[in-house]
């Protein structure tokens, strides 16, 4: 089948963005680096080659658009992110760039065009690696983006507005808190992404729709102790940070165990001063909490807070807390979801629904538009892993699906 070819041209697609990173012996690529620059330059080579008209934005982000049969007619968005966690895989973010890119290009090769417009979005950051604060993409074009995030700082000490400037971008808030688009122009979002997850692989499927992506809140959490001599400071006069640090992570888990669906990951830790004859004065840790429901999130957050505080007082070390991304649940348009569960059935599978825990782009295009997303299966439900893996099979079924969604809209006249 035409597809499977076209399948096998997104995965050496793939491989070959993946050369492109910062690390030399596994791939990672931060936003408003060297590497994301390469990756724009070459995905933006193949949108134009599809027939696209292609430009990046204001905060690095590439953006192909495929025109419409006529003027004036409304946009239907595609996209995911291009860059990556640290030590990443190869789909994560990218197949959703890539696939509705094989879409389109086999429009080009049929010169036929739409009752709408297309539009690829290739994200400059979703991971939020580089300044810890999520989708930076996608809110510049939601319109959503805040500006205090300007002055953040990476562990280098260079800020993310000397970092987009670098990066050939526009750090001007008012530019990057303008929406690309108003809401009556589009037709919506959908967003192809690998599941992350092992559910399709056990209910033996290629493809699911997503239903809902889960409320996240990420917080950075500072314990400030005192800094002394390992051998000279008795263990009953200490304020270790590290100490206070450790007994607060494991409340964590504890908290997040007893309580069905909450999942929370403390994934960054900075010790200081660091050295192996010193009491750790200070300690900065990550915090990632998520739930389906909004008020059993909110309501762990501040048990997780309070928490934080109470091992402080009793340890004697000061804790400071900040809230650096909050995101709602938030739920899939039902007809845009029903198209997408049409076009699976259509290849004559069973549709499955399943919820994300992870959060994409999605999450912040739903303010701007409907949002709807497929889910593809990958070996083992590993993610954010240089093991992760997708068939080439699926990537196939994943686009035959694509096709057929922008049947049905063209059915319903754009």
């Amino acid at each position: 089948m035409m597809s499977d070819v076209v399948a096998r041209t997104v995965m050496e697609r793939c491989d070959i963005l993946a050369r492109y990173s910062e690390d030399t012996d596994c791939l990672t690529r931060r936003f408003a680096t060297v590497p994301m620059r390469q990756v724009n330059d070459v995905v933006a080579a193949w949108m134009l080659a599809a027939g696209m008209t292609v430009h990046r934005d204001h905060i690095g982000n590439i953006i192909g658009r495929y025109e419409a049969q006529e003027a004036d007619a409304r946009t239907m968005l595609f996209g995911s992110h291009l860059d990556t966690v640290c030590a990443a895989g190869k789909y994560d973010g990218i197949l959703g760039v890539l696939v509705p890119l094989a879409c389109v290009e086999r429009l080009h090769e049929q010169g036929r065009r739409l009752p709408f417009a297309i539009e690829i979005l290739g994200f400059a950051d979703e991971e939020g690696v580089r300044y810890h604060t999520a989708y930076l993409g996608s809110q510049a074009v939601a319109g959503t983006f805040d500006s205090a995030a300007l002055q953040f700082t990476d562990d280098d000490g260079i800020s993310m507005a000397e970092a987009i400037r670098l990066f050939g971008g526009q750090p001007d808030p008012v530019l990057l808190q303008t929406a690309r688009w108003q809401r009556d122009g589009l037709l919506g979002y959908c967003e192809v992404h690998i599941e992350q997850g092992p559910v399709l692989e056990a209910q033996d499927l290629p493809v699911g729709v997503v239903s809902s992506i889960s409320g996240q809140h990420r917080y950075m959490l500072h314990f400030s102790g005192q800094a002394g001599h390992a051998g000279t400071v008795p263990m009953n006069m200490r304020h270790d940070a590290l100490c206070a640090a450790s007994e607060y992570i494991l409340s964590v888990e504890s908290l997040a165990r007893k309580t069905a669906g909450l999942v929370a990951t403390v994934g960054k830790l900075q010790v200081l001063p660091g050295a192996s004859n010193v009491i750790p004065g200070h300690v900065s840790a990550s915090l990632d909490v998520r739930h389906q429901d909004d008020m059993v999130l909110a309501r762990a957050c501040a048990d997780l807070r309070e928490q934080a505080l109470k091992v402080g007082l009793e340890r004697g070390i000061a804790v400071d807390w900040q809230l650096v991304q909050q995101d709602k649940t938030i739920f899939c348009a039902p007809h845009l979801s029903s198209f997408v569960a049409r076009a699976i059935e259509a290849e004559g599978l069973p549709v499955y629904t399943l919820a994300s825990g992870a959060g994409h782009d999605a999450v912040v295009l739903s303010d701007l538009t409907d949002v709807a997303m497929l889910f593809v299966r990958c070996k083992g439900g590993i993610s954010h892993h240089a093991d992760e893996s997708v068939r080439t099979e699926d990537v196939a079924v994943s686009i035959r699906v694509v096709e057929r969604f922008l049947d049905h809209l063209c059915s319903m006249g754009g």
